[in-house]
Parts: C-alpha cells; sequence; structure tokens
C-alpha cells in the first residue's frame, strides 16, 4: 500500500491538502491551536467541519490497541453509524472524549471520511482506497 505524501504545512495559510478515499474529492484541513479547545478545521467544498485536534492522538491510540484493520463506515451525523467501525468510535460515549469529536452540530458526522487520509499522510495509520468499504489500521 503506497503511502500518501502530505502537501502543506496544516496552517490556515498553508493547509492540508487531502482526498477523501473511495472518491476524488480533495478537501483541506489545517490546525487552529488558538482555538479553545485546539482543532482541526476541514473545508469540503464550502462547508467547513471542525473537529477536536486531540482526535489524532486519540485514534492512533485506540487503533494501536485493536492492532488490525478497523472499516471506516463514514455517515452524515444525521444517519446512524454501523457498529464496530471508525465512525461509530467517533461518535461513542466510550471513547475519551465521551461522544462527537465534530463540533458543529449538523456537521459531527463524517469523521471517517476526513480524518483518515490527514492520519495515513501523516504517517499514522494505513488506510485502504477503494470505491467503498474501506478501512484503516495504525502503522
Amino acid at each position: 500500500m503506497a503511502r500518501v505524501k502530505v502537501r502543506g504545512l496544516g496552517t490556515r495559510e498553508n493547509p492540508w491538502l487531502l482526498q477523501a478515499p473511495g472518491t476524488a474529492a480533495d478537501y483541506q484541513m489545517y490546525r487552529d491551536l488558538a482555538a479553545s479547545p485546539p482543532v482541526l478545521v476541514c473545508i469540503a467544498g464550502r462547508t467547513e467541519r471542525r473537529y477536536l485536534l486531540r482526535c489524532i492522538e486519540d485514534l492512533y491510540a485506540m487503533l494501536k490497541a485493536r492492532g488490525d484493520w478497523m472499516p471506516l463506515g463514514s455517515a452524515e451525523e444525521q444517519k446512524p453509524a454501523d457498529g464496530g467501525t471508525v465512525e461509530a468510535w467517533a461518535r461513542s460515549p466510550g471513547n475519551p472524549v465521551g461522544g462527537w469529536y465534530g463540533l458543529k452540530p449538523g456537521l459531527r458526522g463524517q469523521f471517517a471520511t476526513y480524518i483518515p487520509p490527514l492520519m495515513e499522510a501523516l504517517n499514522l495509520a494505513e488506510v485502504t482506497h477503494e470505491l467503498k468499504d474501506n478501512r484503516m489500521r495504525a502503522a
């Protein structure tokens, strides 16, 4: 599996340029360390989503402990996430933040669309890039 080369520095002025798994959809992400708490800002088209920055470390730790591939299972906030998926974990009361990593009501979902490619670009995870049913695991 080829590693994705990250473009950008992850700042507002020079965001990471990424591509969602299974699509040709490009999006941008950057860290906002001045926000309280610090966040990842994701811009896809004209839509801005925000996720707690700590999601990177928390997801990596969970995947490392799991030790195997995990389905992404991306879903919008209004749709239920399939159990046992990265998306379900990112909403679960049992995760380290006790619920959603997404911060904007109505746009808290699709964690498993936007965070895994960033983790792959940062060499923290491997992500499959099929048309559907993508998975990830800790690198």
